[in-house]
């Protein structure tokens, strides 16, 4: 039987900031998130001391002593298994080989789950389809282009080695101008994320624009530096910009694309989309372009069931966590744990 004072924590460690969140034993949000710095470069310690300040803000919020959080979820941004982090993406160099999972539990006396952010996220999201049994995929644009994968009852698939749902880094046979495939910022050519993610909307843009036919854009005035033509191009992609919703609809049907290959594979029922996109004005048109890509791809079944063609059987939704999923994913499991 579940103790009613227990209380769950979601820690959600970005490259900037620490998300959180507590929940109760019903799993019920009690309080507003909080948000510290991470201080993640300057090692894991720093941030540890972060996130000290953290549990007692949202133990305080609750009404709770510390002592009554049960569980902790962590998520990290970069590749990690069994509590050790493998890869140090933006991290300081001390994360990499510690297990940071054991460390954290032995600092705060509480026991701790950790996985990566975009294993958080896809799990928040679950949480918060609290009707959803079936099984979810999350794929996410931003800097990059992440994903996650829950299975049926809310368990987060991550793969023997906690590598799995590299959703980014899968092939996709679309060219550049001179025929060659991109180079993605992992080293290999031709990834998914190499034409769906904010570094490759950059070099598109970039492209776009130094074509003559595109010399007089508005963006080419004053001459910006390309990161901020990059973030104006939503902008204008908003106000009907022929241009910028070009490369829009390129990218949107490259990700339903390769969205078709990871159906194909997992056969989870709802995908979701998640990042900046998500919260945009011309949303609806961007999720359109997905699904042309993903119909191009995928095979009818995955369409629809040939019982009754009015059945969808992959839905695609768009994400309803925000920036809070990944915290609300790490409580969401720390209280299925450990409770």
């Amino acid at each position: 039987m579940s103790d009613p004072t227990s209380h769950f924590v979601g820690l959600d460690i970005g490259g900037t900031t620490v998300k959180s969140v507590i929940v109760d034993s019903q799993g019920e949000q009690v309080g507003p998130y909080v948000e510290v710095r991470s201080l993640v470069k300057e090692g894991y310690e720093s941030t540890f001391g972060q996130l000290d300040k953290a549990l007692d803000e949202l133990a305080a919020n609750a009404g709770i002593s510390r002592d009554k959080i049960r569980g902790i979820g962590l998520d990290v941004p970069a590749p990690s298994s069994d509590g050790v982090i493998w890869g140090r993406a933006n991290l300081g160099e001390d994360w990499v080989g510690t297990d940071i999972r054991g460390k954290l539990s032995e600092r705060t006396g509480i026991p701790v789950f950790m996985t990566n952010d975009g294993n958080a996220a896809a799990l928040g999201e679950y949480a918060l389809r609290n009707k959803h049994l079936g099984s979810l995929l999350l794929v996410a644009p931003g800097t990059g282009l992440g994903g996650g994968f829950v299975l049926p009852g809310g368990r987060g698939f991550e793969g023997m080695n906690g590598l799995a749902l590299e959703v980014g880094h899968i092939s996709v046979p679309f060219r550049e101008d001179d025929g060659e495939l991109p180079k993605c910022s992992c080293g290999l050519k031709g990834c998914a994320e190499a034409w769906v993610s904010l570094v490759a909307l950059r070099r598109r843009v970039g492209i776009e624009l130094a074509k003559p036919e595109n010399a007089g854009h508005p963006l080419n005035e004053g001459n910006p530096p390309i990161e901020e033509k990059a973030f104006r191009l939503r902008d204008f992609a908003a106000q009907g910009d022929a241009l910028a919703i070009s490369i829009f609809k390129q990218q949107g049907f490259i990700l339903g694309y390769a969205i078709a290959d990871l159906v194909r594979t997992f056969d989870p029922g709802l995908v979701v989309i998640g990042g900046g996109l998500a919260e945009s004005s011309f949303r609806d048109d961007y999720m359109g372009w997905i699904k042309e890509g993903f119909k191009d791809r995928a095979w009818p079944v995955y369409c629809h069931s040939p019982l009754d063609p009015e059945k969808e059987t992959t839905r695609f939704e768009w994400a309803i966590g925000g920036d809070g999923a990944a915290a609300i994913g790490m409580a969401y499991t720390a209280r299925e744990l450990f409770q």
